[in-house]
């Protein structure tokens, strides 16, 4: 749950609220014995952080080559009639 900063015009508090993303803005400072002025909210930086690998396109995981996959050559498979299958009729 997110905590959003608020700060009440009347007497210049600021403080935090664990509120839901979908959750109305508070309007007055009444929690407690608070003063019961309005409060509006702040903008403030997060401390939300994405560190370390796999947060990038480059950075999730590819196929790689296995070992020795260089050295072995693909040879193609050569056509039925080639290996006395079955070949259409040349027409």
């Amino acid at each position: 749950m997110p905590i959003y900063e608020y700060e009440c015009d009347k007497c210049g508090e600021v403080f935090e609220v664990n509120q839901k993303i979908t959750a109305k803005n508070l309007t007055k400072h009444n929690s407690g014995s608070k003063c019961g002025g309005p409060v509006r909210k702040l903008m403030s930086s997060n401390s939300f952080q994405l560190k370390g690998t796999g947060w990038f396109k480059t950075d999730y995981a590819q196929k790689s080559p296995t070992k020795g996959a260089d050295s072995k050559k693909e040879t193609a498979t050569p056509p039925p009639c080639a290996t006395g299958g079955g070949c259409p009729a040349a027409g």
